[in-house]
């Protein structure tokens, strides 16, 4: 099926949407990667953000890693600042101390018996895949129980590269861009000219996934992406089999899976994890964190020969990535309002399900109980 027939396929009639999506929030209740694990010593405290709000992270010498409001309670001064003794946050002013809860256990000028005063906000922690995971929403929300599932990971026959990249948009624009496999266009100057079909489009509750498969029109193969999804040239298969991509947001997390002609569903050669949240309160900018797991080669030791290749390839990809959704927020910016035309499918269904997912800014700065879609359609 073409793209054209795709559209017509699954377009759906446009409408208005609920509100400006790039004026939403990303909803707090899921599990957010707001470190590199290496990027937290022991015996150390680091300072991190979510949507604006400060988080101190904590890894005390023996005993689990925490997390705090970062700001004392006392003359609100970043507690990130401070001394980690034992499982103890101290304050760099005054030494006001807190516990992993958030609780003000000691003040060494206040009067024995006089009550200490009140404490900061602790946050679920998690540790996992090279991430210091924070969960900064309410602890009854769905979103608590369900950590992200990132099995490849583990598994010996893949190497793993870790994704870290601040870029100056709305987290939005991040969906967009890795959803929409339209615009090779702009990768024109590294891959040649390529010809993306979608070939299946599908949704369900807190998710939308989009299947591609790829032409090339004219140029070679470079060779980062030969050696990245382990085949030269075009696939020879007899079953009829053709390489596919499977994209998938299944909010707020973003996957992408790539196979070969012909691979077992359980070996793609590319398996892709993303996460994109907000560091500043007008959620302008995002902290991109990824993981991206490619299958090695059948020769023993040959993924670290050909892995520069691969690393010189992606960041030329990444590269033109970010200039463009910058260009988008700068757009965006400079309208004050959401203008673009959207004709694709995929995209179409993605946006509601943002729309439908998140909240607006200014709630969110209120607890977040307000669901975008739930706003008056202007």
């Amino acid at each position: 099926m073409s793209s054209i027939t795709a559209l017509r396929r699954h377009a759906p009639a446009p409408k208005r949407e609920a509100a400006d999506l790039r004026k939403s929030g990303l909803d707090p209740n899921f599990w957010y990667p707001l470190a590199r694990s290496k990027a937290l010593k022991a015996g150390k405290s680091l300072a991190v953000s979510f949507a604006g709000e400060p988080i101190a992270l904590v890894r005390p010498e023996k005993g689990d890693l925490f997390a705090l409001e970062d700001r004392c309670a006392h003359r609100q001064v970043p507690l990130s600042l401070g001394v980690v003794r034992g499982e103890r946050l101290q304050c760099h002013y005054h030494c006001w101390t807190y516990d992993r809860t958030g609780a003000c256990v000691n003040v060494p000028y206040l009067d024995e018996g006089k009550q200490l005063p009140n404490g900061v906000k602790s946050y679920p922690v998690r540790e996992a895949y090279g991430f210091v995971f924070v969960y900064p929403g309410d602890l009854s929300a769905a979103g608590y129980a369900a950590f992200p599932d990132v099995s490849t990971f583990a598994k010996s026959e893949y190497k793993t590269r870790t994704l870290d990249r601040t870029i100056g948009c709305h987290w939005s624009f991040m969906h967009e861009n890795l959803m929409d496999m339209n615009h090779q266009f702009l990768h024109r100057s590294l891959m040649g000219s390529i010809r993306a079909t979608m070939i299946d489009l599908r949704s369900g509750d807190g998710w939308v996934e989009c299947d591609y498969t790829f032409s090339r029109a004219a140029g070679k193969q470079p060779l980062g992406e030969r050696f990245m999804i382990n085949r030269k040239g075009a696939a020879k298969v007899t079953d009829g089999s053709i390489d596919k991509m499977t994209i998938r947001t299944q909010y707020p997390y973003q996957t992408l899976q790539f196979w070969t002609a012909g691979s077992p569903v359980d070996e793609p050669a590319l398996d892709l994890w993303n996460c994109y949240w907000p560091t500043d309160s007008a959620q302008r900018k995002n902290q991109t964190y990824g993981l991206m797991m490619i299958r090695k080669p059948p020769i023993p030791g040959m993924i670290h020969v050909i892995w520069p290749f691969i690393v010189a390839f992606t960041n030329g990809i990444f590269g033109q990535d970010t200039h463009i959704v910058e260009a988008e927020q700068a757009a965006f910016d400079a309208q004050g309002e959401d203008w673009n035309q959207e004709i694709f499918p995929a995209i179409q269904m993605l946006r509601e399900l943002l729309i439908d997912k998140s909240v607006p800014v200014e709630a969110y700065a209120k607890g977040g109980v307000v669901k975008l879609a739930d706003l008056p359609r202007s």
